[in-house]
């Protein structure tokens, strides 16, 4: 199962919608404390839609807390000032994909000692950044194909209609 980490997200309506993507893509949801907002916040459950109930999320006192019990884990961080673009590194089916809190970021002293793990989405010009969901939706999805789309129901049907 793939992992996505959220390191003191701020906006409930992201972490609402991102728990939503999660739930599609069989994807544990790590919630990485201080979180900007309640857990039970009426915003989070509103963008999660009626989702939220069927999704796999762990939450952490602190960075500290996350590491120490998912000692191993492989964790990809995802940041604007990495090296390396997202497609360039191989996704296991069980990685962690962390990204940080929308004003600032994962802090450059976590990404520091992770240089060979940091990634980073190509954007034009003086872009600072995407919105969070869509970053992680980005990244996910492509962790998900380099797996196989696993378990996934890859054959679209039509409500009423039939495909020729």
């Amino acid at each position: 199962m793939l992992n996505i980490v959220l390191h003191e997200p701020e906006i409930p309506a992201n972490t609402g919608n991102i728990g939503r993507t999660c739930v599609a893509a069989n994807a544990r949801l790590h919630l990485i404390e201080p979180l900007g907002f309640r857990i039970n916040e009426k915003s989070l459950k509103r963008a999660g839609l009626d989702y939220w109930d069927k999704l796999d999320v762990m939450v952490y006192d602190n960075y500290e807390d996350f590491l120490y019990k998912n000692q191993g884990a492989n964790i990809y961080m995802a940041t604007t000032k990495a090296r390396k673009i997202y497609t360039e590194v191989v996704y296991e089916p069980d990685s962690y994909i962390m990204f940080g809190k929308e004003s600032a970021g994962i802090p450059e002293e976590i990404l520091i000692k992770h240089p060979d793990n940091a990634i980073r989405i190509p954007m034009i010009g003086d872009i600072r950044s995407l919105n969070l969901g869509n970053s992680v939706a980005i990244v996910l999805y492509e962790a998900l194909r380099q797996n196989g789309f696993k378990s996934m129901n890859l054959k679209g049907e039509l409500h009423n209609l039939k495909w020729s």
